[in-house]
């Protein structure tokens, strides 16, 4: 929720003439919630509502939970009454839009899940007012210029089900590819080809939780730069494989 200095501030630009885009790209507020406060300056009474309480399903949320590390945000309502989580899905993948909007179901029965098209992605989105005791890494800020660290009952659910995890983060942030090299065969230099994953986000923090994940389920990795985390040994390929293959 913005509080009342922020959203003067935003007003006072609209009233020197500047149009709504121009004050929603400086400020980073959406012109919904900028249009609002044209009509209504104060936010309205919180409505009070329990908080209900831990994921409903750990499986379907240690996997949401890497989707929303990688490709995921919570945003707050205009008018301050609740939240929406939102993770992007490339069109790319049309199963992993279903998985996602599955995940947020069995998260949270009965709240609403739609996809919203944008140009070569949807965006998952769902209204609920407790997102971020769900998510506590919500703060503002981009993730990759904040410390990020589970809460002990995440690292609980991560470490009952770091498989699901791991196919979360890989889901939103990471690819299996087919990398290739050249070798001498007995005098002749033939092409080898060989299966790898690759996961690539700018959070040392993330990246850890990743690494970290991989090591209780033993698979090998390497950093493969400053972003890029590789695993590309035979046997891991196939624990990979076999738990999280390639999106789809």
């Amino acid at each position: 929720m913005y509080d009342i200095s922020t959203r003067k501030r935003a007003l006072a630009l609209v009233e020197q003439g500047r149009s709504l885009n121009s004050v929603s790209r400086e400020t980073g507020i959406s012109r919904a919630a900028i249009r609002s406060w044209q009509d209504r300056l104060e936010p309205l009474p919180s409505i009070s509502t329990p908080d209900p309480g831990p994921p409903a399903d750990h499986h379907a949320y240690a996997y949401l939970l890497g989707l929303y590390l990688g490709d995921g945000c919570i945003s707050p309502h205009p008018r301050g009454t609740g939240y929406y989580l939102r993770i992007a899905c490339a069109d790319a993948w049309p199963g992993l839009l279903q998985l996602c909007r599955e995940a947020i179901s069995k998260v949270r029965p009965g709240i609403g899940v739609h996809a919203l098209q944008k140009e070569g992605y949807a965006m998952v989105t769902s209204y609920f007012r407790h997102w971020p005791n769900l998510f506590p890494q919500h703060a503002p800020g981009k993730k990759h210029q904040r410390r990020i660290a589970l809460e002990p009952w995440q690292q609980e659910i991560v470490d009952a089900h770091p498989w699901e995890f791991t196919r979360g983060l890989i889901h939103s942030d990471g690819c299996r590819i087919t990398n290739w090299t050249t070798r001498m065969v007995a005098g002749e230099r033939k092409r080898y080809e060989y299966p790898r994953y690759f996961f690539t986000n700018l959070s040392t923090d993330i990246r850890q939780l990743y690494t970290d994940t991989l090591d209780k389920v033993g698979v090998s990795w390497k950093q493969a730069n400053a972003q890029n985390i590789s695993v590309a040994r035979k046997a891991s390929v196939a624990l990979m494989d076999t738990h999280v293959g390639p999106k789809h």
